[in-house]
């Protein structure tokens, strides 16, 4: 009998002391998760089959990279003149030295400010941009580094399916027209990779989120850049109620704007949006395994 008790004793210990290198373990694993964009870097290389859509940290200006679960890769803008060696240095951050897709949202020096660094260092597919100019230093430098590059600009318009990855659907649904206004010209782009989904507005104000709305378009998305760095011109609330997201994301830093509104927060909240701020959080990842979403946030 005491020679049982003496095994189960031992059992008992062994099963507790297992039992605490897993929970360790799993402690190391969700530190990971929750870390830095650098810390999922070195697996994410196979993706494990996820979409990723990052929202890096540039300050007061706007860049995607989205990361494809077989590794195909897209960015769209690239922040303002100052963060050219930022957006290089995350290129590198995320093993990115191919760009095969690149949108250049409309013509903003603190969307496409960065672009032409980018497009000078790093090899590109396509790129999109759309019909409006700007008399810009910014927007001449761009357009020369497409030209060195031997580039052709595609018009980025609604209605365009951009052959990316045969799992992850990529749709524009704006531009639905011409407007004389910059940011109404934006090009809003749509991922869905299994049932889930991404719309990335750029600085689409009301009259163009009015005409998406009017023109039929799927607009439902779970993961929703909020436009217009949360100016109270854009997101209204028909369309937020459209578009009807799980989770919001304002690419906004230190501005004089007064970015993000009361009024967008406000309405946000209302509608039991989570928020996430690249002046609060850093760079956000919402990667999705096509079915669920993994959040990482920088600080």
């Amino acid at each position: 009998m005491k020679k049982c008790r003496s095994i189960f004793k031992f059992q008992l210990r062994m099963f507790v002391s297992i039992l605490a290198v897993v929970l360790m373990l799993s402690g190391c694993a969700l530190e990971l998760e929750l870390g830095s964009p650098a810390d999922t870097s070195s697996g994410s290389r196979q993706n494990e089959g996820r979409l990723r859509v990052i929202f890096l940290d540039v300050g007061q200006g706007a860049s995607q990279l989205l990361i494809s679960p077989s590794g195909k890769t897209m960015l769209i803008d690239a922040g303002n003149n100052d963060r050219e060696q930022a957006m290089l240095d995350y290129l590198k951050e995320y093993g990115v030295n191919r760009l095969d897709i690149v949108i250049g949202t409309h013509p903003d020096a603190d969307h496409i400010g960065g672009l032409d660094r980018v497009i000078d260092h790093v090899d590109i597919g396509e790129i999109y941009m759309p019909k409006i100019q700007a008399n810009t230093k910014t927007f001449e430098s761009l357009l020369l580094s497409i030209k060195n590059k031997g580039l052709k600009v595609k018009t980025a318009k609604a209605g365009l399916v951009l052959e990316w990855d045969e799992d992850v659907q990529v749709t524009m649904v704006a531009p639905v027209q011409t407007y004389d206004d910059k940011n109404n010209m934006s090009a809003v782009v749509k991922v869905v990779y299994g049932n889930t989904s991404y719309l990335l507005t750029g600085d689409a104000e009301r009259q163009s989120e009015k005409d998406m709305i009017e023109s039929g378009a799927d607009l439902q998305a779970d993961v929703m850049l909020i436009g217009h760095h949360g100016s109270k011109s854009s997101t209204t609330l028909s369309f937020l109620k459209k578009v009807a997201p799980q989770y919001g994301v304002i690419q906004v830093g230190e501005n004089n704007y007064g970015h993000p509104t009361s009024t967008v927060l406000d309405r946000l909240s209302k509608q039991g949006i989570e928020v996430y701020r690249n002046d609060l959080h850093g760079t956000v990842e919402i990667a999705s395994d096509g079915h669920t979403y993994r959040i990482t946030t920088e600080r």
